[in-house]
Formats: structure tokens, sequence, C-alpha cells
């Protein structure tokens, strides 16, 4: 008898969520002002969806992981151990140079989440470039 090899279940939707792009509008607006903010979100939804690893992003962005027990990573856990795919997440390109590092504009909990399943999993996500960086 063969043995049934298990397929493990996208973790992320195609796109974002619509709700995620004003809660990255609200936390960018802290950090950049409304103008600039609205034309990050702006360029947010017209990016396209690539992949990236969790501990990539967590490293890029200087984030600590939060645990599985915050209230949001275990919430996100919880929906993919029952298989409901997670929202890609949004993000704002880093300046090396510059010394800035990545901005995750909406989606760490979904990340640290991802990484707790597995620290090279890809994660979907939007990343854009600031002009005015």
């Amino acid at each position: 008898m063969a043995k049934k090899k298990h397929v493990r279940k996208e973790l992320w939707k195609d796109s974002p969520e619509e709700h995620d792009f004003p809660a990255a509008f609200s936390y960018l607006s802290l950090i950049c002002g409304e103008k600039a903010a609205e034309a990050l979100v702006n360029l947010l939804r017209d990016a396209p969806v690539e992949r990236r690893k969790a501990k990539d992003l967590l490293r890029a962005s200087s984030l600590p992981l939060l645990p599985g027990n915050d209230y949001h990573v275990a919430l996100d856990l919880k929906k993919i151990s029952k298989g409901i795919p997670l929202s890609p997440v949004l993000l704002v390109r880093g300046n090396a140079a510059k010394l800035l590092s990545l901005t995750v504009a909406d989606g760490y909990h979904r990340i640290c989440a991802s990484y707790h399943v597995d620290e090279n999993e890809d994660v979907r996500c939007k990343i854009v470039e600031p002009k005015f960086v």
C-alpha cells in the first residue's frame, strides 16, 4: 500500500485584504506623515506580490520575533492550522546606505506566525521603494 504524501495547503492569499491598506496608512502616517503615507499606500496597491523568506523579513526589518503566544500571532497560527490563508504583508524597502530598516507597514504578526511554522517559509508580500528617501 502506497503511503499518502501530505501536501501542505498554501499559507497565503493571492492579494492583500482591502482593510490592510488603511492599516498600513495608519502606521506609515505616524512615521512619515500623511502625504508620504498616502503615496506609499498607493504604490503598495499597485505593487506585484512577491515571495520572501520569513527569517529575511524579520532580519531586514530589525524587528524581534514575537512569541507564538502573542495574541495576534496566536490568532494567525490558528488560521494556519485551520487551513485559512493569510493576507500578504505590506512592506516599504529600507536603505542600507542610510541605515534604514525595512518597514513592515502591515503584517508583522503574520510574518511572525509564518516564522513559527517554518523560518524558511515563503511569505507573500508587496514591497515598494520610497521615492523620498
